[in-house]
């Protein structure tokens, strides 16, 4: 048999080049073929879930592809990032990570079994959420600044509440603390519910909570919030000012949350999908209900995300190291 001549060779690659680029784009075309996994690292009826139930709806709608929420609790949404770090990079595994999952664990636990920078690709951040700083209404105190005063006149005497160690609820007074030159003690509790009846109750003086539980107890006068840790007065405490506004410059402090998604994904499949979320957070019903769950429609595409990742971790790590938060 006589060998190819260097046309029919030439001929031959070419093909082969073409059935390969054209493998790749109907494969990419093809994408979603079945259904998405997001992995929760949180019990169902959470703030998480609530974010992600919004959400998975519309993105259906324009993925062609239903979305399904899979929990796997554990060690602060550890077990859950975990499991997705080592998941098939094929974009129908993803994690909906809080600030917590994504830069926080990385200080707080010595053997975290994934580094949210090496083991992911950022889909998509989807939202913001302000904290309110909150007293017990049994304080003298009407505005932040007359807080600090009462604050710096009892260095020691004053009690900040917790949701537990580690989390936003404690690291945002420690930040606190830095910023104004405070001394308070930290008290931890078992979830944010026994922290808010003993700030009710006047056990603990401080706290600082998401927006939603917040506003809800400060309208009925069981709290009150001297103040918002967003660049931007929040809609739900219109006339509460924000932290800056009351004197503690430069001082805003938020949390976030984003889907982030296997390492080595392919770039073409992680654009596809952070197209979908911006589709979906342009929807006026989507971020009126966002806004209604206290956190503020906040997109940012794969790029960055990443970049707002890499200079969030080392804020967050220095919050931790300056608490004494260990989780090992």
């Amino acid at each position: 048999m006589s060998k190819p001549t260097r046309t029919a060779s030439a001929v031959l690659s070419f093909a082969l080049g073409a059935f390969g680029a054209f493998g790749t784009t109907a494969a990419l075309a093809a994408y979603p073929d079945k259904p998405i996994k997001v992995v929760i690292g949180f019990p169902a009826g959470g703030p998480l879930d609530q974010h992600a139930r919004l959400l998975t709806d519309k993105l259906q709608a324009v993925l062609g592809q239903p979305l399904i929420v899979d929990y796997k609790p554990g060690a602060g949404g550890s077990v859950g990032a975990d499991f997705v770090a080592k998941s098939p990079a094929d974009g129908y595994t993803l994690v909906l990570a809080n600030t917590g999952v994504a830069v926080i664990n990385g200080a707080l636990y010595s053997k975290l079994p994934y580094n949210t920078q090496r083991d992911f690709v950022p889909i998509a951040r989807t939202a913001m959420q302000p904290l309110a700083l909150l007293v017990t209404p049994k304080l003298p105190v009407q505005n932040l600044k007359q807080f600090i005063d009462y604050a710096k006149a009892r260095p020691g005497q004053v009690n900040y509440g917790s949701a537990g160690n580690g989390g936003i609820s404690h690291l945002v007074p420690e930040m606190f603390k830095t910023a104004t030159g405070l001394f308070m003690v930290h008290i931890p509790y078992r979830g944010s519910a026994p922290a808010f009846t003993d700030l009710m109750g006047g056990q603990v003086q401080f706290m600082a909570e998401s927006i939603p539980q917040a506003a809800n107890y400060h309208k009925q006068g069981k709290v009150r919030a001297l103040a918002v840790t967003s660049r931007e007065r929040n809609p739900a405490l219109p006339d509460v000012p924000t932290v800056i506004e009351s004197g503690v410059k430069g001082f805003e402090v938020v949390g976030f949350y984003g889907f982030l998604a296997p390492k080595d994904t392919p770039k073409d499949v992680v654009a596809k999908l952070s197209d979908a979320f911006r589709q979906v957070l342009t929807s006026p019903e989507v971020r009126e209900r966002m806004v209604s769950q206290g956190a503020d429609p906040a997109y940012l595409g794969s790029e960055d995300f990443a970049r707002f990742l890499a200079t969030e971790t080392p804020r967050w790590d220095k919050a931790v190291k300056a608490s004494g938060a260990r989780m090992d």
